[in-house]
């Protein structure tokens, strides 16, 4: 292969140069504004939010429970089944409320029966009196006689109403016997939905220590979020303020709602930790000041379609101010704040001479903030500038360092 002279190399190095120079030119167009990267000042609509996390809850829900002991003999419901307050649930073997009541019912008449006897001997001892009274006043009948017999009226007396007493108590013994059975036909206290079903048919249930659940049962026409909000935000917010919430089955769909109310305390309060002793948190105090702390914020929102289901994750937005239609630059624009809350930006003039302005702003989010004064509609802001080669130089934010594109 010959070997190219030094005399050629400079020549072919020159053409190669001047050839990709022109490739450039003909196929890159070259930059707009002098290779100026800008942002027009245009409209938008601004919200300025506090977003947390939540939980979607059913608004009521009740876990309905066995009051007596017993095999479950009968269960009426299934996952999901609609119930109408009233309904039956299950049933719980009632042999034994059914003796309890039939034991309750025999002392009653037993002591009926006694009161009967004591009633009959009462009006003996009333007779007996009535006699030795009269007696007494025809001088017929010694005193110790008269005395005798009021000491028997009254003693029946007594008796009577012992046994009115008794009675009586038999009497609740019998209603609470009936009460007892009847609580063996659980119903449904709500309208609503089953969603949980805690036994199943022959599962014996034990109440003696605390009501064992039989089923869950929850209105799901309407559901509540609870959202977890920062220390840092709560204090900005207040009943009444716009919500809105995504899922993650429908990122872009929004359900609108009103914050109804926020907790005054942190679940953690009803932790064990919180009931420790005063030695135990002194000497916790230190970890526990590290960990995040968050205030429950609750809102209702109708679920008319059935698409809310308890526990989904919501995506909650909690809107503090917004503004529509309002001149907006973008936030990358800004800059670090002048002392007196002002920014000072670099506007792109029709000439193309770029400028210093000092504009101010309101509302932010995270893309854009609203102008107030300083800019109007249609104003070109400089992002950046674009720098040898194919790397352009844009600001990342308030003060941030540049990055290189």
């Amino acid at each position: 292969m010959p070997r190219l002279r030094p005399r050629y190399l400079i020549p072919a190095a020159a053409a190669l140069l001047i050839g990709g120079y022109l490739l450039k030119t003909w196929l890159l167009p070259a930059p707009p504004n002098g290779g100026l990267l800008t942002a027009e000042i245009r409209k938008a609509d601004i919200e300025q939010t506090v977003i947390a996390t939540g939980t979607l809850e059913a608004y009521k829900q009740v876990s309905v429970g066995a009051q007596v002991s017993g095999q479950i003999t009968k269960l009426y419901v299934d996952f999901g089944d609609k119930v109408k307050q009233g309904d039956p649930i299950a049933d719980i073997d009632s042999s034994t409320q059914e003796n309890e009541l039939a034991n309750a019912k025999a002392s009653l008449a037993n002591v009926k029966a006694q009161r009967a006897v004591q009633a009959a001997t009462l009006k003996k001892t009333q007779l007996a009196f009535n006699r030795q009274k009269a007696m007494l006043a025809q001088n017929a009948s010694s005193r110790e006689d008269y005395e005798t017999a009021e000491a028997d009226l009254n003693t029946a007396k007594a008796q009577v109403a012992a046994y009115d007493a008794q009675i009586e108590q038999a009497q609740i013994q019998v209603s609470t016997a009936q009460v007892d059975l009847g609580y063996t036909k659980i119903t449904a206290p709500i309208d609503g939905t089953v969603v949980g079903v805690v036994v199943k048919e022959g599962q014996t249930v034990n109440s003696a220590q605390s009501a064992p659940t039989i089923v869950k049962v929850a209105q799901l026409d309407q559901m509540t979020v609870k959202a977890e909000i920062s220390e840092a935000d709560v204090v900005n917010l207040k009943p009444g303020l716009p919500v809105y919430f995504t899922i993650l089955g429908e990122p872009g769909k929004r359900y609108a709602a009103t914050l109804r109310m926020i907790e005054p305390a942190p679940d953690s309060i009803n932790s064990s930790d919180s009931t420790s002793s005063s030695s135990s948190s002194s000497s916790s105090s230190s970890s526990s000041s590290d960990t995040a702390i968050y205030y429950i914020g609750v809102f209702d929102v109708p679920n008319t379609d059935g698409k809310l289901r308890i526990s989904m994750t919501t995506e909650v937005n909690i809107i503090l101010d917004s503004a529509k239609g309002t001149p907006s630059i973008p936030v990358s624009a800004l800059g670090t704040a002048n002392r007196d809350g002002s920014y000072t930006v670099e506007v792109l003039g029709k000439d193309g001479r770029v400028e210093p302005r000092q504009i101010r702003t309101g509302l932010e989010d995270s893309l854009n903030a609203q102008v107030i004064e300083g800019l109007e509609v249609g104003d070109k802001v400089v992002l950046g500038d674009a720098a040898a080669g194919s790397s352009t130089t844009l600001r990342m934010g308030r003060g941030g360092p540049p990055m290189r594109l």
